[in-house]
């Protein structure tokens, strides 16, 4: 060995037991313990496949590190790199070999600090400092949605700017994206497609509650030469818990704030050919004024049912034109029978009321319908439709298949529904 030897003391279990209780016998202070004998620079015995220093390194070598000579094995290695990720590794079981088992970030600096033992039991370490290559082609997240206050309905968005279709890559992806929220709550990423991905918790977020969303891909390495982009976090809040469930076969809105009822509306949803998506749907957007027209709804002009009216207090629920909103001409069927075109129509006052208590992100089921039931994922936030059980189906971070799902969000479609 090219190290100093030190004398190594030998102290009987009594002697050793004393000195824990009464904290004073001849060799118990740290110059005398053996177990705080300081480590000596093992340079020159633990070797690594990559430069100490300036150079950087290609980030897609994986990092490894060994023990030379005959004797001395590795007990420990943190691998840290600047943002405070550790890197994943593996010891062989002789401990003569240490290796990463995820990949480098690139343009990062890592910090490895490697723990040894020689052939006599004496401690020895070894730090080292490298940066790793920057990459050339970036992953960008984008979170929704903008950061403010929602109702407790409002699934979280991940926008991905290339796609990604295997499933070890998804979970890399998956992985880094970070939801927490105090209070606490159990939740998990479905993946909708290739590009995009929403969270949601098993049940509706808390009232009141706080919601921070991080990525950590910055500099990982995702599939190929594709590496994580920085991104932007995000904070949100919930308000109340406001509810509105609207019976269709009884022609009642019965609203709710925190599980107490505070107002129940007489209502008309739609007629036979036109009626109501069942199921939970979220509030998209407060719209005081939309022009709704019949022809956006493949109506035509010349039918019975044809339209052209201007609507207020129109709060929107799904992006093909269902809305909850004020009905002036079927005051004398609210509450009585379904006669719209698929949205939930109320006086002007009530409406008014709807449109002032909710905010987006709130909960607005239908039940009693004669309808089709709302789509997960292309005509708004029909996430809550699926069970727990399939939602997390949906994870790559799961042992299922592909998600049973896979529609894609489209763009808002202006069709109002009266």
């Amino acid at each position: 060995m090219n190290h100093t030897p030190r004398f190594r003391p030998v102290v009987s279990c009594t002697l050793l037991v004393v000195t824990l209780v009464a904290g004073v016998t001849a060799c118990g202070g740290s110059d005398g313990h053996p177990l705080a004998a300081k480590p000596y620079d093992a340079v020159d015995e633990i070797s690594a496949n990559v430069s100490d220093g300036d150079e950087k390194v290609d980030s897609d070598k994986p990092l490894e590190l060994t023990v030379d000579g005959d004797d001395g094995r590795i007990t420990d290695v943190t691998a840290v790199d600047a943002a405070g990720r550790h890197l994943a590794g593996e010891l062989d079981a002789d401990g003569r070999r240490w290796h990463a088992t995820s990949p480098l970030a690139a343009g990062t600096r890592y910090t490895v600090r490697v723990s040894m033992e020689d052939g006599d039991g004496d401690p020895g370490s070894r730090t080292l400092s490298f940066g790793t290559t920057s990459a050339k082609k970036f992953l960008k997240v984008a979170f929704g949605p903008q950061a403010g206050t929602y109702g407790v309905g409002q699934p979280i968005t991940a926008e991905l700017s290339a796609p990604i279709k295997d499933k070890a890559s998804r979970a890399i992806v998956e992985r880094a994206l970070r939801v927490r929220s105090t209070p606490a709550v159990t939740g998990s990423w479905y993946w909708v497609d290739d590009k995009t991905l929403h969270y949601r918790p098993e049940e509706y977020w808390p009232a009141r509650a706080t919601i921070d969303v991080t990525s950590g891909l910055a500099g990982v390495k995702v599939t190929g030469g594709l590496y994580g982009a920085p991104t932007k976090a995000l904070r949100l809040t919930t308000g109340d818990r406001i509810e509105a469930i609207t019976d269709a076969a009884a022609h009642t809105m019965t609203v709710k704030r925190d599980g107490k009822v505070i107002n129940t509306i007489p209502v008309t949803t739609g007629k036979p050919g036109f009626a109501t998506r069942n199921g939970v749907k979220v509030v998209l957007a407060k719209e005081y004024a939309v022009r709704m027209r019949g022809e956006t709804i493949g109506i035509s002009e010349n039918s019975s049912d044809s339209y052209d009216l201007m609507v207020y207090y129109a709060t929107r629920v799904t992006w093909s034109g269902e809305y909850v909103h004020a009905a002036p001409w079927s005051t004398g069927s609210q509450g009585y029978a379904n006669v719209s075109h698929g949205c939930t129509g109320m006086t002007t006052g009530l409406a008014e009321w709807f449109y002032n208590t909710v905010r987006t992100g709130d909960i607005v089921q239908v039940v009693g319908s004669q309808g089709a039931t709302m789509t997960p994922f292309d005509n708004g936030y029909g996430d809550w439709n699926l069970s727990w059980a399939k939602w997390l189906k949906g994870s790559a971070l799961q042992n299922n298949t592909a998600p049973d799902r896979t529609d894609t969000i489209q763009a808002a479609r202006l069709r109002p529904e009266v």
